[in-house]
């Protein structure tokens, strides 16, 4: 019996703009075969911004795929060879209007490695200035900020549901406290 599993084939069954769905077949470590539908991106970076009140500065902004408003922490795709660093930045600035003098890197996960490929790249950024807001045109949000423990409640409490927020805001609150010792 083998003990790796393998791609033996794959099929591209869409591509779009963002994302691209395979159809991989695999061999598993029993020998036998089976079909795994992955999607395919491209990754992206998402940033906690901590004003100097302390605050964290949301988004809120209408999710198609569950067709509802998610309050979240500003995020967009990487573009083709973009340092998820600068991408970070740069969302930041588009969509909340602020930039920041401080931006260190909380984690990188894996958004849902069950049917996904998508590495989300998490920054904590601070010493916030004001910049230049820039929706893309068809990015409708409204800015909320909160506490820290506010978002920690409304994360316990389904107020916030966004993965990649959720990560963000409690490694946020380890990075405070590891500073803090």
């Amino acid at each position: 019996m083998t003990t790796e599993f393998r791609r033996i084939s794959r099929e591209e069954i869409y591509k779009g703009k963002i994302l691209t769905l395979v159809k991989d077949r695999v061999l598993l470590p029993n020998n036998k075969e089976a079909d795994r539908e992955i999607i395919l991106h491209k990754g992206a970076s998402a940033v906690v911004p901590v004003d100097e009140a302390g605050k964290i500065i949301f988004v809120r902004q209408y999710r198609q795929p569950i067709e509802e408003e998610l309050l979240e922490i500003p995020a967009g795709l990487l573009e083709e060879g973009e340092d998820p660093l600068e991408a970070a930045k740069r969302e930041l600035e588009e969509e909340t209007g602020y930039r920041a003098s401080q931006m260190r890197l909380i984690c990188s996960m894996v958004s849902s490695a069950g049917f996904c490929n998508e590495i989300v790249h998490i920054y904590l950024a601070t010493e916030l200035y004001k910049g230049k807001q820039n929706l893309d045109e068809d990015e409708f949000v409204k800015i909320e900020s909160y506490s820290l423990d506010d978002a920690i409640r409304m994360i316990f409490d389904g107020r916030i549901k966004d993965s990649k927020t959720i990560a963000g805001i409690l490694g946020t609150k380890q990075l405070l406290e590891d500073n803090k010792k």
